[in-house]
Formats: structure tokens, C-alpha cells, sequence
């Protein structure tokens, strides 16, 4: 989506509200493409006594497995967008700002780029899933597996002694 932006820093109090879907259907994210509905972008461009504000909000849901359980499942995740814009800079190292050359610009490459920045590193299924068993395979939120645990060598005299 283009944005003009040449009405908002010119004219103090204007808004401009915006709404709609980026495709990155096609985007692979470690060698799958999680993104199997488009990603809602919902939020306002604003100049507030001069200072130009962008805040939106970013929604989608990602079609992944849980790093525990390897279950497959939906993962829910919204994304603040927050960026104040100028177009010029007088420190050409402020992170805070960001630099707009032209006054038409494409939000899609803004907003995708910040949706890649705050990736979840890891999904699960839930908080307390108990992930797989590292001997069988078997998923233990089903329940607990028939392995038999392993006894750390060190101390294995003690459990011998266990034993007896």
C-alpha cells in the first residue's frame, strides 16, 4: 500500500487511517512458508504538532509446529508498528526516526520488515507442553512413556547400592 504522505506533513491535526491485507504467502521462514492467510494491517498516519506518527497494528495467524511437541498448529501473533517520520535528518545514526525520502510511500516493505524483526523465535503449543521423549519419540502431554529413565553414571554406585 502506497501512502501519500505529502498532506500530512504539511497540514497540522491530519489523519489518515488505513486498512488492509499484505499477501507473504510465498515468504519461507525455516524452509516452510507459515503465512497461509494474509496479514491484516490495521492503523493511522498522523501529524501531532508537526511530529508525523505511524502506529499500526499487524495480525495474522501462522500455520507451524511446536518446537516441543512437533504438534501441528495455528499460532495467533499481533505486531505493534510505531514510527515516527521525517524527511530530513540532522544525525544520520538516529535509529528513532525513519527517514522518508519521498512523500508517496510503500507501507508493505515498512511492515513486512518489522513483522521479520519481531518474529517469535520459538512456538509452542502451550506454555507447560512436556515436548517429546528423547529415548521413544512419544509426545508426553498424552502422558508419560513406558521408558525407563537413565541414571547419570556418576551416580550409578549409589543406585546400585539402591539395590541391594
Amino acid at each position: 500500500m502506497i501512502l501519500e504522505l505529502e498532506p500530512i506533513f504539511n497540514i497540522e491535526g491530519l489523519t489518515s487511517e488505513f486498512d488492509y491485507e499484505i499477501d507473504l504467502s510465498e515468504e519461507v521462514v525455516s524452509g516452510t512458508k507459515p503465512f497461509t492467510t494474509p496479514v491484516r494491517v490495521k492503523g493511522k498516519v498522523g501529524n501531532k504538532a508537526g511530529i508525523v506518527e505511524l502506529d499500526a497494528v499487524a495480525s495474522f495467524v501462522l500455520d507451524v509446529c511446536c518446537d516441543r511437541c512437533a504438534e501441528p498448529l495455528d499460532y495467533p501473533v499481533e505486531i505493534d508498528i510505531n514510527h515516527t517520520l521525517v524527511t530530513s535528518l540532522n544525525d544520520e545514526d538516529n535509529d528513532e526516526l525513519l527517514l522518508v525520502n519521498e512523500l508517496r510511500f510503500n507501507l508493505d516493505e515498512l511492515v513486512t520488515d518489522d513483522i521479520f524483526l519481531d518474529f517469535p523465535s520459538r512456538f509452542l503449543c502451550d506454555d507447560d507442553c512436556k515436548g517429546l521423549c528423547q529415548k521413544c519419540g512419544k509426545n508426553l502431554n498424552d502422558g508419560p512413556c513406558d521408558c525407563k529413565k537413565d541414571i547419570d553414571p556418576r551416580l550409578a554406585a549409589l543406585a546400585q547400592l539402591l539395590e541391594d
